[in-house]
């Protein structure tokens, strides 16, 4: 794999675990210096994926490059330039922002319960909208301005399948990532002058330790070594789609959405 990467900068929230862990894998493999960061030091412990953000940094590490790792809450203002400021001093300025935290997780630190439109309580969608639209437009504020100073970044926002189509259970979370993919769209618009790239990536249902322990899967989407695409997907393959919206193989490529669902949502747009 070459070091397409190399000489980059890249900060991928969400990342002490799960999906974010995978890309911001992915990114260093290619030689970027990566900041992982999760809501607190001890986040990758949740699903027994690591014991904290040191273990994750020092996983990441054995590629070559500079890791460094940051906690807090991409919902709070003042969290985010706390967190700017120390990847800033540890890395230098950001060129790759991969906004990967967020979730359906409610006020409780669980899903909501009701989780459909009409019944989910008030506290939960205040959860889900600071966890997943507030975090994401935050980071972009903080990092994307010296990006637009330099000439140069690229932004991978992280959206869902769910905000493709209409469903039932986990309404307000896929109408809060449709916010998000269409919001990508609007910064696009916004910095395309500037030689800056807005793209997002919307992931299908992906085998993280989280969906495994916070669902009933689907024993038979479980193998991925099946022909069929009807299946769960790999986190490795998310994180191919942000690589390459990452690198210099999308350089004429901003204000798209990447479905990575294996066909789920096979319509134009």
């Amino acid at each position: 794999m070459t070091k397409e990467l190399a000489g980059k900068i890249a900060f991928v929230t969400g990342s002490g675990r799960g999906l974010g862990r995978v890309m911001a894998d992915r990114l260093a493999e290619l030689g970027a210096d990566v900041a992982i960061h999760d809501l607190t030091w001890t986040g990758p412990a949740k699903y027994g994926e690591a014991a904290d953000l040191d273990a994750v940094a020092k996983v990441l590490g054995r590629h070559g490059g500079r890791v460094a790792a940051v906690s807090g809450n991409i919902g709070d203002k003042a969290a985010v330039a706390k967190m700017k400021e120390e990847i800033e001093a540890k890395l230098g300025r950001v060129d790759i922002l991969v906004n990967c935290a967020g979730g359906d997780i409610g006020a409780a630190g669980g899903k909501p319960d009701p989780n459909d439109a009409l019944g989910i309580p008030l506290e939960d969608i205040r959860a889900l909208t600071e966890n997943n639209l507030y975090g994401t437009i935050l980071v972009c504020q903080a990092f994307v301005p010296p990006m637009v100073k330099a000439g140069s970044g690229s932004v991978i926002n992280i959206g869902s399948a769910a905000a493709q189509f209409g469903v039932t259970n986990g309404v307000i979370y896929a109408a809060l990532k449709a916010a998000v993919i269409h919001y990508t769209r609007c910064l696009a618009a916004s910095v395309r002058t500037e030689g800056v790239r807005i793209n997002a990536v919307s992931p299908g249902a992906t085998k993280t330790a989280r969906f495994e322990a916070t669902r009933v899967v689907d024993p038979k989407k479980m193998d991925s070594s099946i022909k069929s695409l009807i299946r769960y997907g790999e986190p490795d393959e998310m994180a191919d789609a942000v690589a390459f919206l990452a690198g210099p193989r999308s350089k004429y490529i901003s204000g798209q959405v990447l479905r990575v669902d294996g066909g789920e949502t096979l319509f134009p747009g």
